[in-house]
């Protein structure tokens, strides 16, 4: 509990969970590296390490994300991968 406090208290992270084997799922403002085109056209998974799982615009209620899913600025996206991955990926501009 200590450290999930630390994480949303230290970061921009919303929410912050913890699995076992390293593995955490995150909801917080996307970065802009994120925003503006296609998550599949993004490479997000590929140059992070983590998957956008889904989405939730100011309005509108949280949705899964897909390959086709712009992310815009000012989402909140939720996040899954290694914890050390995913602590890095929210602390993008």
């Amino acid at each position: 509990m200590g450290e999930r406090v630390a994480h949303l208290v230290t970061g921009r992270m919303l929410d912050f969970i913890e699995f076992d084997d390293d593995y955490a799922l995150v909801k917080t403002v996307a970065p802009q590296v994120a925003t503006g085109r296609p998550l599949g056209k993004s490479q997000v998974r590929s140059r992070y390490g983590i998957t956008v799982v889904g989405i939730k615009r100011p309005g509108e209620d949280f949705t899964y994300a897909t390959a086709d899913t712009i992310v815009e600025k000012g989402d909140i996206i939720v996040v899954t991968g290694k914890t050390a991955a995913v602590e890095t990926f929210t602390e993008l501009p």
